[in-house]
């Protein structure tokens, strides 16, 4: 069940920012800060933690200047949707092939889910003429991909329910963007 739990908030970080994810659930079992499954064993190799790290600190930066974030953000529409999906499958560890891809397609289309409202709401502050809105929505997100990848490693259940609330917020936002575009649109074409 914990495991189970994991896969929502690990994918939803992951949508945020991949590599701060996996950093953040290698260091902790690597340096035993909880007691991880063993499918974690993947990502607490000095290796991967290095990587993971490094690639964190090229998105930090990147994700600072305008318009660069946008390009890293394009690119990563790819990445962090099957990054989201590698850190599901193995969140949930040893299971049946077919729990497997239902865990790889929710946490893919989670990931991407977040990673999509991420790269357009960066977009929108790319227009804006001061650069601290840009620099606060990328603290902001730091923040959560961290706080909610270790909040998941040590409460799984109250990971999860967060990120199914802000999943929710996501979508009734989405929505009601969609519903104001179609009646502005039909206003012009009346």
């Amino acid at each position: 069940m914990n495991a189970l739990g994991r896969i929502i908030p690990f994918a939803f970080a992951s949508g945020l920012n991949l590599y701060a994810t996996i950093a953040i659930a290698g260091l902790c079992s690597r340096f035993g800060l909880v007691d991880l499954p063993d499918q974690f064993r993947a990502f607490d190799k000095p290796w991967v933690i290095g990587v993971a790290l490094a690639m964190y600190a090229v998105e930090f930066v990147a994700d600072k200047v305008p318009w660069v974030d946008t390009a890293w953000d394009a690119v990563h529409t790819v990445i962090r949707p099957i990054g989201g999906a590698v850190v599901a499958v193995s969140a949930l560890g040893n299971s049946a092939p077919a729990t497997q891809a239902i865990a790889a397609l929710l946490g893919g289309s989670i990931a991407m889910t977040t990673h999509l409202t991420k790269a357009g709401t960066r977009a929108v502050a790319n227009t804006s003429p001061e650069p601290f809105s840009n620099w606060a929505l990328s603290f902001a997100e730091d923040i959560v991909a961290v706080g909610l990848t270790w909040v998941a490693v040590r409460h799984p259940v109250l990971a999860t329910g967060v990120a199914i609330v802000l999943l929710a917020i996501i979508v009734a936002a989405g929505s009601w963007i969609l519903k104001a575009l179609r009646r502005r649109f039909a206003r012009r074409s009346a």
